[in-house]
């Protein structure tokens, strides 16, 4: 059980409209997303900051960043929602699923622009700052923009994450869980 129970219906009207526009037909809405709905303010808030729309970055490479930066801060419930609605449409198999938690920012079954992303995240992760060579890497396969967007992606995402985690959210039935 979440340490804040999620909101259930019926919801205030622009809440009912945010979480019917975002969830996929037939889904029920994301206790991240009914937590957060206990807060109109911080709901409104997290939506308008949300970088889940069309960017610079291809869909693979955003997925790269989110699971990376979730997977790095043990937010196995917003990798885990990432990991099921994203994965295939990604071309993510098991050995990139898996090196998303597990690997090194070098593994073999990413290219040297994603490689490029892994190392971002884990930069920023440990040391809360790019160091010289990642940012060399990241200028070699990214415009100013990309970069932007992917610093970012990877500052929402640990949002994100410390919401998931300080919240102890139940995991999604049907997500995916962390590899053994």
């Amino acid at each position: 059980m979440s340490r804040i129970a999620p909101a259930v219906p019926p919801y205030e009207p622009a809440i009912a409209e945010a979480l019917q526009r975002i969830m996929p037909p037939g889904m029920e809405p994301l206790a991240l997303f009914r937590t957060m709905a206990r807060s109109p303010r911080i709901f409104t808030k997290m939506f308008a900051g949300g970088l889940l729309d069309k960017g610079p970055l291809s869909l693979r490479q955003r997925e790269i960043v989110i699971d990376r930066t979730t997977a790095r801060l043990g937010a196995e419930y917003e990798w885990g929602v990432h990991v099921a609605l994203f994965a295939t449409k990604v071309g993510f198999g098991e050995a990139e699923i898996a090196a998303t938690v597990t690997g090194p920012t070098d593994a073999a079954c990413w290219s040297a622009e994603e490689q490029a992303l892994f190392a971002m995240v884990d930069d920023l992760v440990d040391r809360r700052t790019i160091a010289d060579g990642t940012w060399m890497a990241l200028s070699a396969h990214f415009d100013e923009p990309q970069i932007l967007e992917a610093i970012a992606l990877a500052g929402y995402y640990h949002t994100i994450s410390f919401l998931c985690r300080g919240l102890d959210l139940p995991l999604e039935a049907w997500s995916a869980r962390f590899p053994p």
